[in-house]
């Protein structure tokens, strides 16, 4: 059944992203902004954590999880090393995963070209 919901809610927010691009002028970075921001103020307020918990994967992988987790790196360094502690550890949870894409993106440079407009 958590496959089930996994799908159902990745869908879902695919479906409310790709509405928002359809019927506005926003660019796409826009509605990835918007996407984070939201995740962020979801993990605030305590809702995500209860989406990772009972949907799983279907919250984990989507952009929606990068805001929650700035802000759960951001909560937990100011709680152990006050003000300074927020700037501290706030890539501590999503470091690897940009780390990540940022290789994979240099390494897609180097093999592809983009098409000339």
């Amino acid at each position: 059944m958590k496959y089930l919901y996994s799908f159902l809610f990745a869908g879902l927010v695919c479906l409310i992203g790709q509405i928002i691009y359809e019927k506005t002028k926003l660019s796409p970075g826009h509605i990835t902004s918007i996407f984070v921001v939201v995740g962020a103020f979801l993990g605030v307020i305590g809702v995500y954590e209860w989406l990772l918990n009972n949907i799983g994967g279907g919250a984990s992988v989507l952009i929606t999880n990068f805001g929650y987790l700035l802000v759960k790196g951001g909560v937990e360094g100011a709680k152990e090393k006050g003000i300074l502690g927020i700037l501290l550890s706030l890539f501590k949870y999503c470091s690897l995963t940009l780390s990540f894409t940022i290789l994979i993106s240099v390494i897609c440079g180097m093999f592809f070209k983009p098409k000339d407009k």
